[in-house]
């Protein structure tokens, strides 16, 4: 078993920066990619932004532009943790923010882990 423990989040002011942080414990083989999700009040949740072993990274298409930039993905591959950083977050950035790791077992299995998310509200 994988644990994660997001950490980071609260109340932030509209236009400062906020960090949030993954951390990855328990039986770990191999994590491959590393993914932050967003999920707004009363609306499903949605891939934010993913990362590789490799560094490369993706963000999330669903969101029609609203990023524009200020989201970053990073990676300690060492340390098994992951962080989202938001430049001037806006109100709109509000809601809670999980997670996710693609794990892959020596034995072969392959396998999604969670955390349980952590809010954020931004405060205008």
């Amino acid at each position: 078993q994988v644990q994660l423990v997001e950490s980071g989040g609260g109340l932030v002011q509209a236009g400062g920066p906020l960090r949030l942080s993954c951390a990855a414990s328990g039986s770990i083989d191999l994590i491959l990619n590393m993914a932050w999700y967003y999920e707004a009040p009363g609306k499903e949740r949605k891939l934010l932004a993913t990362i590789t072993r490799e560094g490369a990274t993706k963000y999330g298409d669903s969101f029609e532009g609203r990023l524009e930039g200020r989201f970053t993905i990073s990676r300690d591959l060492a340390k098994n943790t992951c962080d989202l950083d938001v430049d001037s977050v806006k109100p709109e950035d509000s809601g809670r923010y999980y997670c996710n790791v693609d794990h892959l077992a020596w034995s072969g299995d392959r396998q999604d882990y969670w955390g349980r998310g952590i809010e954020v509200t931004v405060s205008s």
